[in-house]
């Protein structure tokens, strides 16, 4: 209520402020609008006041737009004063309140009356409308769009081309929105839509925003000396399109309708030395200003009716004329362009009215299109405008030497190659070939006519000699050609007398070079072909001349993975030299196939891979080497890299007795091939064990038969050495006893029992006859009744003390006892040698132990150790078999009792003496006796009477 009070107040003293100033309301305030440029403008009465406040209000919602103090003078034609307002919002869009108040310093009159704009959201405009409509305005500018809603609709939204803008309302059916620094807009404008609230369009504007022209670079100049011709640049882009917003121009105030677009020039008839170009649109214009001596500015027009009077094979004239004639009094600089299927060249030519020109270095037989153009030789301009093309065809001439080559299969089979003409060496159509050989050795000559379609001719030189030349001439309705000779070159495999290198290829060409030669006066010869072609080969070739010595080979035919041979040659007129060799590839890839025949071999615990190397066609590169793997189920392990790719083996070794695979593989700068891959599995190798025993075998045998014929040889020696004669035992006495073989028969076996004790008693040993009956159920055969009766001997041991145990024969006795248990027959002869005390000589040494387990004294069999009274004891059966233990009687020794003299022979004395010596049933020669020690027990082998008959001779 206080600040109420104070604004009451405050409006009271103001009134009476103004009451008391003096100053008049401005009278007959007026609104004019002009709606396309958006100008409201206000004219008012009052005849002293300069300064003024103007305020505007949106009527309907009585929102300020405008309060604003402006100083206005008054216009002294008309008494009155005028103010103008450009609005930013369209006046269309809503009705506007304008009041004016005159002021003086702080003095300030009473409003004057309200004045109103109306806009066209009125209740009785019903209908929907948009605005500003089909305005144009530069790039970059602010502009408000309003949408006036159709009576009972609601608003919805506004966009602006295709995008979603802000709105303000302005009334109750206005709504506006503003767009800034907009953007030049297509040729068909820029859309601004309104809709309701069902998203439907109800209203639309189009607003066109671009540039103001802006022309450059304007040039006048004259084609036929009188008139004036001018051009210039568009410029940049207005982006106005249409009659009424495109950029018309004038020249010197003369329209130009003709300059449109990209077409920007305008002429007048006559000449005149300063120009002005003025470019115009709806939103700005533009000048451009040139000035020129007409001299300084000629650019003649075309020549016209082109002709060719003289025609000949390698020149020809053309001719022309000029539209006007004050060209044929002006010094011209002309160029004559000259197109053929081989290339295009131009000519310049000068001359006063010029109008003739003589074309130089045309090609026979060549179709020709020629044109003209011309300039000022005097202070050049610029060239004129080209004439009409005119073409023609020159005269035929002899055809150029063909480019020959002689490529040699063998010593004396060849090719003669030569390439077909092209159009520019043929100088007209080739009919036909001519080949001449000639050998000046033999002063012979073929010639041979071949037609136009052939370029190669098969030779054979073995009747013509070691040095034959070819001459090749072509033949065309002008005459025949120069003749082309070549020297045959002696034919060199790769693998001859010529050191083969490697060349690559570095992208356009394989770079050759070489070491200047003496003997090419004619140049040099490059050839290159496949290397794997071996008949009827695609050879191509190129020629150096002789003060070069390197080239770039170069051609389409090179392909990626094939190798190709190049040669170069020293050529003269006396022979052709090869001189070089390469191989090279245009790109090297991995070979195509794998190594050919890969095997395995076993050699003992190692395996020798073997193969042949990929055939040259598929090598696609230059073998570097080869790979050999082991190949498991996952992934190959690498085993070599063998960098020599001549070698074609590799030896795996120390390998376990297993299987294996084995994996090979080629690989050149590109990669490895695919592989070749080979299995074995490794078993004991029966073949070398088979051929190391058999080899042994043979040396053993080899050395057996030249030991054995070297002591057959030697026998005598031999003998003497190792086997010598044993002396027979020289007895003192008359020995009246012949010595002879005592023939008996075989006796059954004898059983005889020993019975030894601990306590040796000589005089209780004794050997007991046994009668032949009394052994029955105990033999193992039936007695013999034819045979004579035999005694069975039982070396009885009495034991003390003990009773009697039966014991079986030592299983170690001699083999030397014939009278043991296990003994099948014994065949022995006893000499008549009396018993000896020698024979108790021995027993002395022996004597019985208290320990039952050295009681074994008597464990062999000894019938020449003297016996003595034993008695009778009983004894066991020989069911109980015990092995007795070795003695130191073990050994059989028949003559350590022998004596001189022999004893009786009764029957009673059989029990107490000993018998004579054994001798062998073959021999009178008395046993010897043999160590008792282990070696002495080993039986005498069958061997040793073979070698005892060899050396005697015996069979």
């Amino acid at each position: 209520m206080p600040s109420l009070f104070f604004c009451i107040l405050l409006l009271g003293l103001r009134v009476t402020e103004s009451q008391a100033s003096g100053l008049a309301p401005p009278q007959q305030v007026r609104l004019d609008a002009d709606k396309e440029t958006q100008t409201l403008s206000v004219t008012w009465e009052d005849g002293h006041a300069s300064t003024f406040d103007v305020e505007i209000l949106r009527t309907e919602l009585m929102e300020m737009v405008l309060n604003e103090t402006v100083g206005v003078t008054e216009d002294q034609s008309t008494g009155k004063h005028q103010w103008n307002w450009t609005s930013p919002v369209p006046l269309e869009c809503t009705s506007l309140s304008v009041k004016v108040r005159s002021r003086d310093g702080q003095d300030v009159s009473e409003w004057s009356s309200q004045q109103i704009l109306p806009g066209l959201d009125l209740p009785d405009n019903t209908d929907s409308q948009m605005y500003p409509e089909g305005k144009t305005v530069p790039v970059g500018s602010n502009m408000t769009f309003c949408c006036i809603v159709e009576e009972g609709q609601q608003f919805g939204s506004l966009w602006y081309k295709d995008t979603l803008v802000k709105e303000n309302m302005l009334s109750r059916r206005t709504y506006a929105t503003t767009m800034t620094n907009q953007g030049p807009s297509n040729p068909s404008g820029t859309n601004v839509v309104c809709s309701n609230e069902k998203k439907m369009i109800i209203a639309g504007a189009v607003v066109f925003v671009g540039y103001p022209p802006l022309p450059s670079d304007l040039v006048c100049e004259t084609h036929d000396l009188t008139s004036v011709d001018c051009q210039w640049s568009k410029g940049r882009d207005t982006y106005l399109f249409g009659m009424t917003r495109q950029t018309y121009y004038t020249l010197n105030g003369r329209n130009c309708p003709k300059a449109r677009n990209s077409n920007m020039r305008c002429g007048l008839e006559q000449w005149d030395g300063n120009w002005t170009l003025v470019a115009r649109n709806l939103l700005g214009e533009f000048r451009l200003t040139d000035a020129a001596e007409l001299g300084h500015r000629v650019r003649p027009v075309a020549p016209v009716n082109l002709t060719t009077p003289e025609v000949y094979s390698w020149n020809a004239s053309v001719g022309w004329l000029w539209k006007d004639k004050g060209f044929e009094r002006l010094s011209l600089i002309c160029q004559v362009q000259r197109t053929s299927h081989l290339n295009s060249s131009t000519q310049t030519y000068t001359g006063y009215g010029l109008n003739t020109v003589v074309l130089k270095d045309l090609q026979p037989d060549e179709k020709y299109s020629v044109k003209v153009r011309c300039g000022s030789q005097k202070n050049f301009w610029k060239w004129g405008e080209w004439s009409l093309p005119l073409s023609f065809q020159t005269k035929m001439d002899r055809s150029v030497a063909p480019d020959i080559w002689l490529w040699m299969d063998s010593d004396n089979l060849g090719r003669v190659l030569w390439k077909p003409l092209t159009k520019s060496e043929s100088h007209g159509q080739i009919s036909g070939y001519e080949v001449i050989l000639w050998s000046p050795e033999e002063n012979s000559q073929q010639t041979l006519t071949l037609p136009q379609s052939v370029y190669s001719l098969p030779i054979n030189v073995t009747d013509l000699g070691s040095k034959v030349t070819v001459t090749v001439t072509a033949r065309n309705p002008a005459g025949v050609s120069l003749p082309a000779n070549v020297v045959i070159p002696r034919y060199l495999p790769d693998a001859e007398d010529t050191a083969i290198s490697k060349v690559a290829f570095n992208g356009s060409g394989f770079p050759l070079s070489w070491v200047a030669h003496a003997n090419a006066s004619c140049g040099y010869v490059v050839d290159w072909y496949n290397t794997s072609c071996t008949q009827d080969c695609n050879v191509e070739w190129t020629r150096v001349a002789a003060d070069n010595t390197n080239t770039m080979v170069q051609s389409g035919n090179f392909f990626a993975g094939v190798r190709y041979t190049f040669s170069l040659y020293a050529c003269s007129s006396e022979s052709t030299v090869l001189l070089e060799r390469w191989h090279g590839y245009m790109q090297e890839l991995v070979p195509s196939r794998t190594v050919l025949r890969l095997s395995p071999n076993q050699e003992g615990a190692d395996v020798q891979l073997t193969w042949d190397q990929i055939p040259l066609e598929h090598q696609r590169g230059f073998i570097l080497g080869y790979t050999v793997y082991l190949t498991n189920a996952s992934h190959l392990t690498l085993l070599a890299n063998i960098t020599d790719p001549q070698l074609t083996n590799h030896t795996v070794r120390n390998l376990v007795l297993g299987s294996y695979k084995f994996t090979v593989k080629a690989y050149t700068a590109a990669g490895e091939d695919g592989g070749a891959t080979v299995s074995i599995s490794l078993e004991p190798y029966t073949y070398w064990l088979i051929m190391e025993i058999l080899v042994a075998l043979g040396t053993m045998t080899c050395l057996l038969i030249v030991i054995t014929i070297a002591c057959y040889r030697k026998r005598k020696w031999v003998k003497k050495a190792f086997y010598p004669e044993i002396p027979e035992p020289k007895l003192p006495g008359d020995w009246g006893i012949t010595q002879g073989t005592l023939d008996v028969k075989p006796s059954p076996h004898s059983m005889v029992h020993i019975v030894e004790d601990s306590v040796w008693d000589s005089s209780k040993e004794a050997l007991v006859t046994v009668p032949e009956e009394d052994e029955e159920g105990t033999g193992d055969e039936a007695a013999d009744t034819d045979e004579p009766a035999s005694l069975r001997y039982y070396n009885q041991v009495v034991e003390e003390g003990s009773s009697s145990q039966r014991r079986p024969h030592a299983s170690d006795s001699s083999a030397s006892s014939t009278g043991s248990m296990d003994s099948g027959h014994t065949d022995v002869t006893y000499t008549g040698i009396q018993t000896s005390a020698c024979s108790l000589a021995p027993m002395a040494h022996f004597q019985p132990q208290p320990d039952a387990s050295q009681c074994v004294g008597g464990g062999g069999y000894r019938p020449q150790m003297q016996s003595a009274s034993c008695p009778e004891e009983p004894q066991t059966g020989p069911e109980e078999h015990l092995q007795p233990p070795v003695g130191s009687f073990g050994g059989y020794q028949p003559q350590c009792s022998w004596k001189q003299d022999s004893p009786e022979a009764d029957g009673d004395g059989l029990d107490q003496t000993c018998l004579g010596s054994p001798t062998s049933v073959t021999s009178s020669q008395f046993l010897l006796p043999y160590d008792t020690s282990e070696e002495g027990k080993e039986h005498p082998s069958s061997a040793s009477t073979w070698f005892h008959n060899l050396l005697t001779g015996k069979p």
